[in-house]
This record gives structure tokens, C-alpha cells and sequence, in this order.
């Protein structure tokens, strides 16, 4: 099981944590010495991640690639640090190290206090996030995502703006009930498998040989839709989220946002649906009532904002809705949909929130009314936020399209889900009303009295060299999903098809049926 490329997988998540360790100690470190280190621990993840893309063997659908399983002591239990990549985790694995190697770019240069500390703790983060796509065996996709939330919280506390005190004490509430609700759901899932083993493949066995029953997969993944769902900032579980980044230091918000928010989706996609069926089915219509109100709520509160870090973080929790309900067609198509747009999402919302610091560092305020006319000074800044903002819509072009257009063909191939097409079709044109709006205050409206005389003087300088590094990063992975989605979504669909087999399930009927205890066999679509 154990080979040479295996190790690079770990390597892959002790690099950042030993480089996190170095610059936890090196506060007397030069410039120079604190940059090379960051640069090792930032930049090793993606390359190995790209090295084990081209290996990536798709031969073992089904199974794992770069399997490592080594002994922890608690062996007795089931517990191994078991790593692992598939089709379905490798898509978010190369994300998790695209995205931290941005953030890490950018914070680099950041003119945070004690920036030795700011950068060890973003590459513990860092670690964590590609520990927790690479585990195979549920305690340690758990344990992974903890190590990442935690440093998040510490961020906040220290470097993060006007309010963080309250914004990071609803944050810890909300992320720590959550986490908690996902754990004992991932505990029950365990003992009442009968398993002996947290691996999630010798659970996925023994559930097929021995299912459990209805009642028990119905309370089982409510624990886990909740749970993940709060994590995720589920409706009405998201307050959290906007206050939460607009307060956060860059590098936290671009990784959180990015990466780590994309932690439940993934539980549910890969854990909670494939091996629950009848609780999926059971909490179908919560699932998309609550979907359909980030989509249409979220998106009416999104327009009302006046702060670009607010409209950022209420519009990364809208768009969250699309990829619940790609979760809830229950199909092939349906769950790739949600992964292409969770790798789609992470980055454009990751340059999105770089590119809202690089605005406020010229304007010195993120009060959209209070900017305009910045394109003729940075048009650079504005070419770069007007992608990422098109990105965010779904522009042909960007990776966003393939997965909202995947989700909305699922969406439409059933007629249990066919009515949801319209709606969440609504969220599309409030996407481009707040987006188009917020590139015509910032960067072509009429700029106020103060900002004009900067502009006027040419103190308002366009984006520096390191700034364009980040973003060009980011918009390359945009282009790239964009116009070749197979990259992903072909290893991705091997996988899912084994995940959500064609066949028939049982789905209660939507709010339109006149028997409230009816339901009717909805065919699931490879």
C-alpha cells in the first residue's frame, strides 16, 4: 500500500506544519530568511499536488491513490492515519494548495504586527486544510479540519479589523456547534456501522453489506447535514460568515472563504450522502427549502450591502446554496456539479477577497459609495476584480459556468427537482445586479471629493508585482476549469458513479403534492 509517492502525499501536509514550527521561533528572522521559508512552505503543497495529479492512476475508481496507512497508537479503536486520493478528493486537495499558495504570496507582504507569527499560523491552516482532504479515515478528516479552524479564530483575534471581538466570539459559537454536531454524527456513524475501522472505505462495505436502518440514517445524517451545514453557513446558520470575513486579515479570509468553508460540502458529498441514502432522502425538502434560502434571501440581503467585505461574505454565502442543491439531486451530475463549483468558488471568492484589500488600500475605505474612478489610475485592479466578479456569476469561460450549468441539467432531469430550476435561475440575475453594481461604484462611478484629488495627484498607484502574482494565480485556475472542466470532472464522475449509482430511491414529493405522506420513485441520473 505504502510507496515512495505516498510519502509526497504526507510531505505534502508536514511541509507547511514545519514550516509554520520554524516561523513560530523566528521572530528575529531577516525579511529574506521569513520569505524563503514561507516560500517552501507555501509553494511544496501545489507542486506535489500537481505531481500526483499527473500520476493520479484512474484505473483504481472506487479506491484510493498514494495510499498511506500508518499506525497511531490507537489501533484498537480503529484509528490510522490513512491518507489517500481519489477522484472526488483530488480536485479539492490541488484547490486547498492553489488557494494557500496565493494567500501565502500576498501575505508575505503583508504589514501585519509580528508578521513571523501571522504566516506560521497561516501555514498551520494551510496544513491543515491538505490534511483534511487527503485522509481517508474519518477521525483524521475531523481532526485535520480543526487544526485549520483553530489558527482561523487566533487570526481574527489579532489582526482582524473594527469589531472583531464580537465577530470572531459568534464565529467560535457558531463553527464550534457545528464541528460538534458533525462529530457525533461521524462517532454514530462508526459505532452503528458495526465497523471496526474509521476508514471510510471499510465503512462504505460494511453499510453496503449491512445498511442501516431507516430511522437510524434519517437522525444520522441529520446530525451531519446540520453540522456540516452550519460549517458551511447553511440557511439560517450563516450569520456568522459575513461578519466573520469582513473582520478577518486577508490571508484568513481567502483561505476560510476558499478552502476550508468547503469542509462540510465535501463531509456531505463524500460521507453523508453515499452512505445514508434513506436519510438523504428523509431530509430532501429541508435540504432544498433551506438551499433555495441562501440562493433568494441571501442573495436580497447581498444587494443591500454597501460595504464591498459585507457584499463579499453575504454573496460567498449565496452561492453556497447552488452547491447544496447539486447535493440534493442525489445524481452523478448533480454531485459533480457541486464539486465543480466548490473548486470554482474557492478561488474566485479566495481573489475576490485579495483584490477588496488591494482596494482598500488605495480608496482606504470599503464604503462602495464612497469610491469610483479607480480604473483610471489601476486599471489593472479593475481588469482583475471585473473577472473575478464575471467568475462569480458564472460567465462562460470561468469554471463557476460548468458548475452551476452541471447543477441546473441535474436540476432539470428530474421532475422531483425540475421546479427548483426557476428560483434558483433568480439567483443568477441578483448575482449580476450586486456584482455589475459594486464594478460601476468602484471602478467607473464618479469618485468623492477626496478620493478625486488622489486620483488627480497620482497617489493612487495601480497593482505592485506581488500583488499580480496572487491574482494571476487565481485567475489562471479560473481559466483553466473554465475552459477545460475535464481536468477534473472526469476522475471526479469515475468516482461519483460507484457513490450514487443509477437506480431508484425513495423522495418525499415537494409542497405541491396533495397527500403530505406521499412519495413516488425518482429515477437517479448517472
Amino acid at each position: 500500500m505504502n510507496d515512495i509517492n505516498s510519502y509526497f502525499l504526507l510531505a505534502a501536509i508536514l511541509a507547511p506544519i514545519l514550516a509554520g514550527v520554524i516561523l513560530l521561533f523566528g521572530g528575529r528572522f531577516t525579511e529574506t530568511t521569513r520569505h524563503a521559508v514561507g516560500a517552501f512552505g507555501f509553494g511544496w503543497p501545489l507542486v506535489i499536488g500537481l505531481m500526483l495529479y499527473g500520476l493520479f492512476e484512474p484505473s483504481l475508481a472506487g479506491g484510493y491513490n498514494f495510499e498511506l496507512r500508518l499506525p497511531t497508537g490507537l489501533e484498537s479503536i480503529g484509528i490510522y492515519l490513512h491518507l489517500g486520493l481519489n477522484g472526488i478528493s483530488m480536485p479539492l486537495f490541488i484547490l486547498a494548495g492553489t488557494v494557500g499558495l496565493a494567500a501565502g504570496l500576498y501575505a508575505m507582504h503583508s504589514k501585519a504586527e509580528r508578521p513571523h507569527l501571522y504566516l506560521a499560523l497561516l501555514l498551520f491552516m494551510l496544513g491543515g486544510l491538505m490534511g483534511t482532504f487527503a485522509s481517508v479515515d474519518v477521525f483524521f478528516f475531523y481532526f485535520f479540519h480543526e487544526l485549520a479552524l483553530i489558527p482561523t479564530f487566533i487570526m481574527i483575534g489579532i489582526w482582524g479589523g473594527a469589531g472583531r471581538r464580537g465577530a470572531a466570539i459568534e464565529m467560535t459559537i457558531y463553527l464550534t456547534v457545528g464541528a460538534l454536531l458533525s462529530l457525533l454524527g461521524l462517532i454514530a456513524l462508526y459505532v452503528e456501522s458495526g465497523a471496526d475501522s474509521f476508514s471510510l472505505p471499510e465503512l462504505r462495505n460494511y453499510l453496503a453489506a449491512q445498511p442501516l436502518a431507516d430511522t437510524i440514517q434519517s437522525n444520522i445524517y441529520a446530525l451531519l447535514l446540520f453540522g456540516f451545514g452550519i460549517l458551511v453557513s447553511l440557511f439560517p446558520f450563516h450569520s456568522w460568515a459575513p461578519k466573520g470575513y469582513a473582520v478577518a486579515p486577508t490571508g484568513a479570509a481567502m483561505l476560510h472563504a476558499g478552502v476550508l468553508k468547503k469542509f462540510g460540502l465535501y463531509g456531505l458529498l463524500q460521507i453523508a450522502g453515499p452512505l445514508l441514502p434513506a436519510g438523504a432522502a428523509h431530509w430532501f425538502p429541508w435540504l432544498v427549502w433551506l438551499a433555495l434560502g441562501n440562493i433568494l434571501i441571501i442573495g436580497l440581503v447581498t444587494l443591500a450591502q454597501k460595504d464591498l467585505k459585507m457584499m463579499l461574505g453575504y454573496s460567498s454565502v449565496m452561492h453556497m446554496g447552488y452547491a447544496f442543491l447539486g447535493l440534493a439531486c442525489f445524481s452523478v451530475a448533480g454531485a459533480g456539479g457541486a464539486l465543480l463549483l466548490m473548486v470554482a468558488h474557492g478561488l474566485s471568492v479566495a481573489l475576490l477577497f485579495m483584490l477588496s484589500t488591494c482596494i482598500y488600500h488605495r480608496s482606504r475605505t470599503f464604503d462602495m459609495s464612497a469610491m469610483g474612478g479607480l480604473a483610471t489610475q489601476a486599471p489593472v485592479l479593475a481588469a482583475f476584480f471585473v473577472a473575478a466578479i464575471m467568475a462569480s456569476i458564472g460567465l462562460p469561460g470561468f469554471g463557476n459556468f460548468w458548475g452551476e450549468f452541471t447543477i441546473f441539467v441535474a436540476l432539470a432531469e428530474s421532475e422531483l427537482t425540475r421546479w427548483l430550476v426557476a428560483p434558483a435561475a433568480i439567483g443568477i440575475i441578483i448575482s449580476a445586479i450586486y456584482g455589475l453594481r459594486a464594478v460601476g461604484n468602484i471602478f467607473f462611478g464618479q469618485p468623492t471629493a477626496g478620493l478625486e484629488k488622489s486620483l488627480a495627484g497620482g497617489a493612487i498607484e495601480d497593482m505592485q508585482a506581488f500583488e499580480k502574482l496572487p491574482a494571476c494565480i487565481l485567475v489562471g485556475g479560473l481559466l483553466l476549469t473554465g475552459i477545460f472542466p475535464r481536468v477534473f470532472s472526469d476522475d471526479a464522475n469515475r468516482e461519483l458513479a460507484g457513490l450514487y449509482p443509477s437506480g431508484e430511491i425513495h423522495l418525499p414529493v415537494h409542497a405541491e403534492a396533495a397527500d403530505p405522506e406521499l412519495t413516488i420513485h425518482a429515477e437517479v441520473s448517472q
